[in-house]
C-alpha cells in the first residue's frame, strides 16, 4: 500500500470534499485548511469564492492563480410518494456514465447514501439495451419507503447528491485516481504555488483563488476577479487526456505525464498572445515540458477572467485528466508538479515592465 505523503493527504481531502456548484463550503474549508499558512489573507467574495493573497512588492502587479471549488453532480428536485428522489444535473454529464453508480446526498441531518437506479438487463427489450437512459428518467435510490421516510432522513428538494468515489493511488503510484479532479487540482495547484513562493521574493502579488459556481457558466471567476481587479490571470484546470483508446489525436492529442497543457483555443477565450509566449519560453528555458491544447466545446474560468473591467490578459494551464465529468477521473502527479513549477516560474518572471510589455505590445 502506498505510503501518503503531504500532498496526498492534501489531494485526497480535497477530492473527498463534496460541493458542488453552489454548495461549495465543505470544499472552501479545505482548500483554506491549506492555502492559509501561506498567506497574507484569506477573504471571500459574494459568491464565496476563496481569494488567498501573497505579497511579494505590494507595488507590483497583480497576479490571480485561479482553480474551481465545484464538482459535477446533482441536486435533489423531489421526493416521490415511495421515498425515491428526483434530480437535476449540475454541471454537463453523459447519461451513459450515471446509471448504477453511487452518490452521497449531503442533508441538513448528515449524510445519505444513494444509487442512481437501473434496470437490470433481463426485463429490457433488445432495442431498450442499445439507448442510452435520459438523464430526466433516472432516479435516486436511498432505500426509503415512502416521502416521509426520507423526509425524516433529513432528506429536502434543493440537496446536493455528489458521486462517490475513493482517493486512490494506482499500481503505477504516478497515477491518482479520485472523483472531483475537476477541479480540485487546480486549487491544489493554487495551494502549491503560494506555498512554494514562501520561500521566494517575488515583484507582485499573488491570489490564489478558489472559485465557486465553474461548472454552471464560469460565475465565481467573474466576481473574484473583479473583486481583485488583476493584471494577469491564470486559470488551473483539467484538459482531456487523448492516450486512451478510441480517442483520434483529432479530438485530443495530449497525454498524461507529458507536461500541463497550454489552452490555444477554447469555446470561452482566444488565449492572450503575450502571456502564453512569457509562459512557453520560460518552460523552454528551464526544460518544464508542456502540451499544447485547443478545446472547442469546452471553457475554463480563464473566459470570465480575461472579460473582467478593462480585460485581464489571461492564460488556461491544465492538467490531463481521462475520464473528466465522470465518477472517477485519472491524471498523472508529474503534470501536476511540473504546472506548479512553471507558474511559480512564471511568477518570479511577472514585474511591472514585463506585465505593461504584455499587456500593451
Amino acid at each position: 500500500m502506498t505510503k501518503m505523503d503531504d500532498t496526498l493527504t492534501m489531494l485526497k481531502e480535497l477530492t473527498d470534499a463534496k460541493g458542488i456548484a453552489g454548495n461549495e463550503r465543505e470544499v472552501r474549508k479545505v482548500m483554506e485548511k491549506y492555502i492559509a499558512p501561506f498567506a497574507d489573507e484569506v477573504t471571500t467574495d459574494g459568491l464565496g469564492s476563496l481569494i488567498a493573497k501573497k505579497a511579494g512588492n505590494e507595488d507590483g502587479p497583480k497576479i490571480a492563480v485561479t482553480g474551481h471549488l465545484d464538482e459535477v453532480g446533482f441536486m435533489i428536485s423531489q421526493i416521490d410518494d415511495k421515498g425515491f428522489l428526483r434530480f437535476q444535473t449540475v454541471g454537463g454529464w453523459w447519461s451513459q456514465v450515471m446509471l448504477a453508480q453511487r452518490v452521497t446526498i449531503a442533508t441538513r441531518k448528515g449524510d445519505v447514501t444513494g444509487v442512481i437506479g437501473s434496470k437490470p438487463p433481463h426485463i429490457l427489450s433488445a432495442d431498450a439495451r442499445k439507448k442510452p437512459v435520459d438523464s430526466k428518467d433516472m432516479f435516486i435510490d436511498i432505500g426509503a419507503s415512502s416521502r416521509e421516510e426520507a423526509e425524516e432522513w433529513g432528506v429536502r428538494p434543493g440537496d446536493m447528491a455528489v458521486p462517490y468515489f475513493e482517493f486512490t493511488v494506482m499500481n503505477n503510484e504516478k497515477m491518482l485516481l479520485a472523483k472531483a479532479w475537476d477541479n480540485r487540482i487546480g486549487c491544489a495547484i493554487a495551494i502549491d504555488v503560494l506555498r512554494q513562493l514562501q520561500e521566494i521574493d517575488h515583484p507582485n502579488v499573488v491570489y490564489g483563488i478558489g472559485a465557486v459556481q465553474e461548472e454552471v457558466g464560469l460565475r465565481g471567476a467573474k466576481t473574484s476577479t473583479f473583486q481583485i481587479k488583476p493584471d494577469i490571470g491564470f486559470a488551473v484546470d483539467v484538459g482531456i487526456a487523448g492516450d486512451t483508446p478510441g480517442v483520434t489525436s483529432k479530438e485530443a492529442l495530449s497525454k498524461m505525464g507529458e507536461g500541463p497543457q497550454i489552452v490555444l483555443y477554447d469555446a470561452s477565450m482566444v488565449s492572450h498572445k503575450g502571456l502564453r509566449d512569457l509562459v512557453t519560453d520560460t518552460a523552454d528555458e528551464l526544460n518544464i515540458p508542456y502540451q499544447y491544447e485547443s478545446m472547442p466545446g469546452g471553457g475554463t474560468d480563464a473566459g470570465s477572467i480575461h472579460l473582467t473591467a478593462n480585460g485581464v490578459p489571461a492564460l488556461a494551464i491544465t492538467i490531463a485528466t481521462r475520464y473528466i465529468h465522470s465518477h472517477a477521473a485519472m491524471l498523472h502527479r508529474d503534470d501536476y508538479e511540473n504546472a506548479v513549477k512553471l507558474i511559480v516560474e512564471v511568477i518570479k518572471r511577472l514585474d511591472r515592465e514585463t506585465v505593461d510589455r504584455i499587456t500593451f505590445d
